[in-house]
């Protein structure tokens, strides 16, 4: 693209979409051009805010000053988007999950290959300062062969249950973003996963068909393993954490906390309380992850992740949900 400036559109002005509209605001390559947003008083504090125009996704399409799509909107309306967008030629950013049924995301990742248009899924763990550091190492071998990875994600409270209803479970709505980072950190597919679960913070989660407590363990064919915790609740604050254990030694990134100061006294050593939640936590992640979309369109670059890695975590979340259901381990 001969340009040195995307124009950005960003469709769903709720909590994430909020994200997006500040993070390309923030840019020095990008412009918020248009919001859209079914709920008036949502799309329009976002449009003042950001002085971007009002408009409905099929003005956004048509408009050939646009040049890519954020999707923010309730995940069963994506795939729609995402072939009107392909349609109209414009680079798409979609938060995850793509969609719930994985033959919607294969439908939609062939109409984005059909006419080759720049796609990034939401997955913005990838680009927080640490996660990344940590990748890199692993890929320069600092700690030899890789023989197990900890992911620990827990939330500080659950969600409400309207939320719960409609997330598609805890391993699609969260256990995805770790099950992405298990694929990004191992370099190497995983074959076979495990899963359990339970309700253990909130029962009206359960009565709402859901668990809040679920782990996971993934293996791939040379053997490698991962084991994944996740929990609705941590009453210490918002809990994100990695260790890789390798053949020459250990990697990990603890939780990030509201300030670096530590108090000593007669009652022992004190730290700061971790992160609220993941606004405050992944601040850093989500500028960046934008930052890697516009550079990749404006020079014509590979995005990543992309729709196959989408695609890939569902795959990895469903067979997590049937294996906590049947209590069997699946293979891939």
């Amino acid at each position: 693209m001969s340009k040195d400036r995307l124009n950005i559109a960003v469709l769903g002005c709720g909590r994430i979409g909020k994200v997006h509209a500040q993070s390309i605001a923030d840019s020095t390559r990008a412009s918020l051009a248009a919001v859209a947003d079914a709920v008036p008083d949502a799309v329009e504090l976002v449009a003042k805010q950001h002085g971007a125009r009002v408009t409905d996704i099929g003005g956004i399409m048509a408009d050939d000053a646009i040049d890519a799509v954020i999707i923010c909107t309730p995940t069963d309306t994506h795939q729609d988007i995402i072939l009107q967008a392909c349609d109209a030629g414009k680079a798409i950013l979609c938060e995850k999950p793509i969609d719930m049924s994985v033959d919607a995301i294969e439908c939609a990742k062939a109409a984005v290959e059909a006419v080759n248009v720049p796609f990034m899924t939401g997955f913005n763990r990838r680009f927080d300062p640490d996660f990344a550091e940590l990748e890199r190492q692993l890929r320069e071998g600092v700690i030899g062969d890789i023989e197990t990875v900890t992911i620990i994600s827990r939330d500080p409270a659950p969600p409400p249950i309207s939320y719960i209803t409609s997330s598609g479970g805890i391993f699609r709505d969260m256990m995805i973003h770790d099950l992405d980072m298990a694929r990004f950190l191992l370099g190497e597919e995983p074959v076979r996963i495990f899963a359990a679960g339970s309700c253990l913070v909130d029962s009206v989660i359960g009565k709402a068909g859901d668990i809040d407590t679920a782990n996971a363990i993934l293996e791939t064919e040379s053997g490698r393993q991962v084991q994944i915790t996740n929990s609705r609740r941590a009453t210490y604050g918002y809990d994100q954490r990695i260790e890789v254990h390798g053949s020459k030694g250990m990697l990990r990134v603890g939780n990030v906390l509201q300030t670096g100061v530590e108090r000593a006294d007669g009652s022992g050593f004190r730290k700061s309380p971790t992160q609220p939640f993941f606004l405050e936590r992944y601040g850093q992640a989500y500028r960046a992850e934008m930052g890697t979309f516009v550079d990749a369109v404006l020079h014509g670059q590979p995005v990543s992740p992309n729709i196959r890695d989408g695609l890939e975590a569902q795959r990895l979340a469903d067979a997590a949900a049937a294996s906590w259901s049947t209590g069997q381990p699946i293979t891939l």
